[in-house]
């Protein structure tokens, strides 16, 4: 990471995206120091790469926990009406928007679908695309039938782009 802030359009109010997923795991380990914890990750920059180290610092969620975390105890592919609960193509002017501004989950977590795709964890059929992590969650730029809680989408670990960010996950172990 270079210290700047990785958003094109900087509101702090506002989702972090243009991220990559390494940026993201980088972010992990230094908030995880900067709370006096135990940095998740082992990163490999060289390989595009980190393993989890079982700490109790920050991390990515991994595919499972987000859509958990998504779906909120829900059965069906949204926790309400779109226009409701998400920015997407169809109300979004074409930006991201500050966070909060739409009603959450019943969990309480907002902006799980739509606004920025999240990087997940995990990879991607790494034995078809190596190295390839999972994002989920749908974007400002979607159509509908982008944010849905059981869509994923992948790329290399090193892709940003002005609609995919992240949000972070912490194990309580001891």
């Amino acid at each position: 990471m270079t210290g700047a802030w990785p958003a094109s359009r900087v509101q702090s109010e506002c989702p972090v995206e243009s991220i990559s997923w390494l940026d993201a795991v980088r972010f992990c380990n230094l908030l995880s120091v900067a709370h006096g914890l135990v940095p998740a990750y082992q990163i490999d920059d060289d390989a595009f790469d980190a393993k989890y180290a079982g700490s109790n610092g920050y991390r990515l969620p991994t595919e499972a926990e987000w859509e958990y975390a998504c779906r909120a105890g829900t059965s069906s592919p949204r926790y309400g009406l779109l226009d409701e609960i998400a920015w997407y193509a169809g109300n979004s002017s074409g930006k991201h928007h500050p966070v909060g501004e739409k009603a959450p989950n019943p969990w309480g977590l907002h902006d799980m679908l739509g606004n920025v795709w999240e990087w997940c964890f995990d990879r991607y059929d790494p034995e078809v695309y190596g190295s390839y992590r999972i994002f989920r969650g749908g974007g400002w730029a979607d159509a509908e039938r982008g944010c849905l809680a059981t869509n994923r989408r992948r790329s290399h670990p090193t892709f940003s782009i002005d609609d995919l960010g992240f949000r972070v996950a912490r194990s309580q172990i001891q």
